[in-house]
This record gives C-alpha cells, sequence and structure tokens, in this order.
C-alpha cells in the first residue's frame, strides 16, 4: 500500500521560489545541477543553440522518441534558443543576467570567458550574481583545455584502476562523474546563496568533473597510501570484505549478500550455511583470512545455496540478520516494490506526452519538489524575449535571422 504521510500542499512555498537560474549548458554534468535547483523552485532558463540544442536531445530515442539522459536531467525548465555569436544575443543576455541571481555553465574551456561571461566580468556589473563554472579539469595546469567526457574522467581519476574484474577494468554504468560534479554544484551554489544572503555578494564556484570523482575515490587512495597495494577489481564482490557479492541460487538467479563484522559471520555460518564448526575454521575465523580464501570460501557458500531457491536463501538471510538484496535489472527497478509502496513516482509532461518520473529522494515535509514538463527546443524562447522587453516584430526578426 501508499504510504500514508500527509503529503504538504502542492503550492506550499518551496526554498528556490524566487531564484533565477541562466544555464548554458549541455551534456549531463551542468543540466544535473540546474534540474536539481528547478526540482526546488527555481527558475531555471536553459539557453541552447537554434536548430540543435543541448546536444544531448541527440543521444538516443528512448524515451518516446526522446532521449533518455535529456528526459532525466531537464525537467521544470525554460528552454531559449539563442545564437550566442548572433551580435544580438549579448544584450539578450545582459537583459536576463539582470534578473538572474545565478549563471551556470560548461561550455568548452574559455568559451565563456571569450564571451564576457566571466566571473571577473560579470562581477562588476552584477556584484549579486553566482557564477558557477563546471569544467573537466579546471583553470591553470596542464590538462585545462583537455577534453573532458564521463568516461575519460572515470579513467583518469583512477575509478577504472579499481573497477571490474581482475582481467578487465570496467566504467560505471551511469555517468558518475557528471553527476558528481553536478551534485557538487548544486550543493555549492546552494551554499554561495545562503553566503550572499549574510554579505549581499555574489561569489564564483570553480568545480571541476575530475576532483569531484577523485573526491569519491578516497577509499582506495587512503587504502593505497604510502605506495601500499591498492584494493583488486573484484567485479561485482567486495574488494576487501569477504563474503561480499553475488552468489548464485539454485533456481538460476543470483542473490547478493554482505557481511560486517565477526557477528555476522557466526550467525551466517549457523543460520544460513548450517555449519557452525565454519565459525571458528582457521581459513575464515577473520574477515582478513576470508578475503586471503575467498576462493575456497566462495565454493562452500555456491554448495549449499545450489540446492536453494533464491526466496528460500534470502529467507534464511533475514532470519540471521545478514544484509542481501535481488540483483535487479532495470525492468525490476521500475517495478520495485519499494518505490511503489512509498509512492516514490509521479508523472511529468513532455512534447511526446506524459512520462513516469521518481520524485527526487530527500524528501521535506513542507513542500513538494517542483516536477514540471521537460521542454521541447526553444518552446519559451517568445515568451521569454516578451518579458524582457522584445515586442512580437524583433521577436519575429530573430526567428527569420536564426538567432533563436
Amino acid at each position: 500500500m501508499p504510504t500514508t504521510t500527509t503529503k504538504p500542499a502542492h503550492d506550499a512555498p518551496r526554498p528556490l521560489d524566487g531564484i533565477t537560474v541562466i544555464s548554458l549548458e549541455h551534456a549531463i554534468a551542468a543540466p544535473f545541477c540546474t534540474r536539481q535547483l528547478a526540482d526546488m523552485g527555481a527558475r531555471v532558463i536553459k539557453v541552447e543553440r537554434p536548430g540543435v540544442g543541448d546536444f544531448a536531445r541527440g543521444y538516443d530515442e528512448r524515451v518516446k522518441g526522446l532521449a533518455s539522459h535529456f528526459v532525466w536531467t531537464n525537467r521544470s525548465k525554460e528552454s531559449l534558443t539563442l545564437d550566442l555569436k548572433h551580435p544580438d544575443a549579448s544584450g539578450v543576455l545582459e537583459k536576463l543576467l539582470n534578473e538572474a541571481d545565478v549563471l551556470v555553465q560548461n561550455l568548452a574551456p574559455g568559451a565563456a570567458a571569450r564571451m564576457g561571461l566571466s566571473y571577473d566580468a560579470l562581477s562588476k556589473k552584477y556584484p549579486r550574481l553566482i557564477v558557477c563554472d563546471i569544467s573537466g579539469y579546471g583553470e591553470g595546469g596542464d590538462y585545462e583545455k583537455k577534453k573532458a567526457y564521463d568516461l575519460l574522467i572515470q579513467s583518469e581519476s583512477g575509478f577504472l584502476s579499481v573497477t571490474g574484474t581482475p582481467e578487465t577494468p570496467a566504467k560505471a554504468g551511469c555517468s558518475m562523474s557528471d553527476i558528481a560534479a553536478g551534485m557538487y554544484a548544486y550543493s555549492s551554489i546552494l551554499s554561495a546563496l545562503l553566503l550572499r544572503g549574510r554579505t549581499g555578494k555574489g561569489s564564483r564556484i570553480d568545480v571541476t568533473m575530475l576532483e569531484s570523482t577523485v573526491e569519491w575515490m578516497g577509499f582506495p587512495m587512503y587504502y593505497a597510501f604510502d605506495g601500499a597495494e591498492p584494493p583488486p577489481r573484484a567485479g561485482a564482490s567486495h574488494a576487501t570484505i569477504s563474503p561480499y557479492g553475488p552468489f548464485p541460487v539454485g533456481d538460476g538467479s543470483e542473490v547478493m549478500l554482505g557481511l560486517q563484522n565477526e557477528r555476522e559471520w557466526a550467525s551466517f555460518c549457523t543460520t544460513v550455511l548450517g555449519q557452525p564448526e565454519l565459525i571458528d575454521d582457521s581459513r575464515f575465523n577473520a574477515n582478513f583470512k576470508r578475503v586471503e580464501n575467498k576462493d575456497a570460501l566462495r565454493v562452500l557458500i555456491v554448495t549449499v545455496f545450489a540446492a536453494l531457491t533464491r526466496e528460500q536463501v534470502i529467507e534464511r538471510l533475514e532470519a540471521a540478520s545478514i544484509a542481501n538484496a535481488s540483483v535487479n535489472t532495470m525492468a525490476d527497478v521500475w517495478a520495485h516494490p519499494q518505490l511503489q509502496q512509498r509512492a516514490r513516482w509521479t508523472q511529468i509532461d513532455s512534447e511526446v506526452g506524459s512520462l513516469p518520473a521518481l520524485i527526487p529522494p530527500a524528501t521535506n515535509s513542507e513542500f513538494q519538489a517542483r516536477m514540471d514538463k521537460v521542454p521541447a527546443l526553444g518552446e519559451h524562447s517568445a515568451a521569454i524575449l516578451q518579458k524582457l522587453g522584445y515586442t512580437p516584430e524583433q521577436i519575429q526578426t530573430y526567428t527569420e535571422q536564426g538567432m533563436i
């Protein structure tokens, strides 16, 4: 059954109501950041190239003809098409920035500065403006102008060196480095808004994909501190804890399980394996020993599980208070009972009709996250320009010129 927790009114104030964000964005990192801001009530004006828009619109056509990445990262925004190289585009940007609280950009290195959109240039005219620059490697250093895509940063940060099987490294199945940079940009913008509330001044935020991902690599880096061996690639298993990972069961499926301490090991041996004599077995009576002898331990576990179904294994694991999970497919996640029972799905609009969307994970008791339409390319261009004071005739001329 759905959760019975009382929801706040749909029109309850959101924390970023009244905040305007201008975003010169493409791909994932910046759009993911600004979608979080839109979720919290900010007005996000997404500036896109006329005719083609954010190139993430063309990644695939998996969502009723729309791109999966784009649907995920761009709801609740307004799309303004604008040729930034057109001589009148700077006037439009100037009017937008007069009303803006935040400018986010992840253009090619140096592109924003060449257009006069660096923080140093803008802060003189807009002292309350917060400027967030998202890049692969950041300003300065030999890598400043190096191209940076998610997989390349996963590689450069060392993530691939500890992920995958002993034979083959593997990338994350989602845009991990983009997500990391986007979330650090989002949280940093929130802190910059708080700071502006105290000082009255804007600030510049410099976020890089490399540094965001390296921060997430803290455990394997410290594990390999001072020249020590790094954690080995262990596939879906844990590199330094055993047993911890997926195990096949008799019905052809798999169960993921993990142990954290010796109390759980004793319970696992007794209740799950039915072999209490293993508790004090000299090969397995400490975690580091279980890691050293993980192949032998795996044989013991798989032998027991081979006679059981997944439901029976999970029943034993639950009885022993051993953490476990199903190895779910994407179809399984769409139908996940916990998400259904907690009513975590809603519907959003798009140019191709209604689409399902996950409610943002951090639920606040005082307001509902904004969950509005995924914009069509240039859908709001005319309305935005009208609000900025442009006449219908000017808008028509700009349309004919290809500026919008």
